[in-house]
């Protein structure tokens, strides 16, 4: 048997409870309106060991942390909002990264290891200065701990039309390729409509070919979140709609760009939920989204797609806390087996692509 691969889980969010009422999308009765910290991250992935085992083919490494879009703005100044949540935020990821609890915030020394790095929020659209600005305050919450911020993210897919395209977002991306920083992207095909795809792209391309480009890396959240609710009639049914042709002509677009990878997390939020008392066909559920990651294996192919499982937003789509995270897994699994990945593919995909994207340490 192949000694078990490590699992690097490029996509997770921690809250305490605490801290709900600076997130800018909590409301009463939101799903995800409890502590999520790491904990209960544990529990969600208690199936799978943290420490490699030869009866086991897998084991957890650790994660990737992305930020949970708190209340902000890209205006420092701005009274009620500003960017003191944010990095309120990077405190709490620095005491988890150096083991030094609080309590009430669901972490222990032990957990130390498993934070691998960090993506917090920043006020990309405003340019270099004010994120050089920024990253300094950073640095002075993470301290010794700083080279752990891995990347950033500023979320685009609740922003309106023209904003990625505008030059102050352009010069900070490339500002964050000279800082050696990754930039998380996160838009919302779905939901938020095929125009952010169109203007990610181009986005991309000015970053990319424009003047004084640096190697920009780019990491996209998601599978830009497809509409994976089409009706569904076996595969020629998702290849020839209009959705998903576009879909796909645009996430083969971003592709072109050696330092542009792609997430594979977020499917349970665009799937029709699952319960959790009813195991789900997971053959079933590959079938359905078989054709948006073929693609995404095709043009990214896999040394530039990582693993990540949303928690604990897969949570709300997956079933719950005690299953979403292991359905993601299997899900993960059987597109890998149907692509006939390698050993040494599956190893990046679980977490090699992660280490080398963002640059971390394992």
């Amino acid at each position: 048997m192949s000694k078990p691969i490590p699992i690097v889980d490029s996509h997770i969010h921690l809250f305490p409870e605490s801290h709900l009422p600076t997130l800018a999308w909590h409301r009463s009765g939101n799903p995800l309106g409890a502590q999520h910290s790491v904990d209960e991250y544990r529990q969600a992935t208690s199936s799978t060991p943290t420490t490699p085992s030869t009866e086991e083919a897998h084991y957890l490494r650790g994660f990737i942390f992305v930020e949970t879009d708190r209340i902000s703005s890209v205006d420092e100044s701005d009274p009620k909002l500003g960017w003191s949540h944010p990095l309120d935020e990077v405190s709490l990821l620095t005491r988890i990264i150096a083991g030094a609890p609080v309590a009430g915030e669901g972490h222990s020394e032990s957990d130390r290891h498993l934070c691998l790095g960090m993506v917090p929020w920043a006020p990309v659209p405003r340019g270099p200065d004010a994120l050089k600005k920024y990253m300094g305050l950073v640095r002075e919450r993470t301290g010794d701990l700083c080279d752990k911020v891995c990347g950033v993210r500023y979320l685009v897919q609740d922003k309106p039309p023209g904003m990625m395209l505008e030059a102050g977002f352009v010069e900070g991306l490339r500002w964050l390729g000279g800082q050696g920083l990754a930039f998380d992207l996160g838009v919302d095909a779905r939901q938020g409509g095929m125009w952010q795809l169109r203007e990610a792209a181009e986005m991309m391309k000015k970053v990319f070919e424009g003047e004084n480009a640096r190697a920009v890396t780019i990491v996209i959240n998601h599978l830009c979140k497809p509409n994976l609710r089409l009706p569904y009639h076996g595969p020629a049914s998702i290849a020839t709609h209009s959705d998903f042709l576009e879909w796909s002509s645009l996430v083969t677009a971003m592709a072109q760009y050696p330092t542009a990878y792609m997430k594979l997390s977020g499917g349970f939020s665009e799937l029709l939920p699952l319960e959790e008392a009813t195991e789900p066909d997971v053959k079933a559920l590959v079938d359905r989204i078989q054709p948006w990651t073929d693609v995404v294996f095709d043009v990214f192919e896999p040394h530039r797609v990582m693993f990540g499982s949303d928690w604990p937003v897969c949570n709300v789509g997956g079933g719950g806390n005690a299953v979403s995270w292991g359905r993601w897994k299997r899900v993960v699994e059987e597109i890998m087996d149907r692509r006939g990945l390698s050993h040494a593919e599956r190893e990046g995909v679980w977490g090699g692509v992660a280490v080398k994207a963002y640059g971390v340490k394992v």
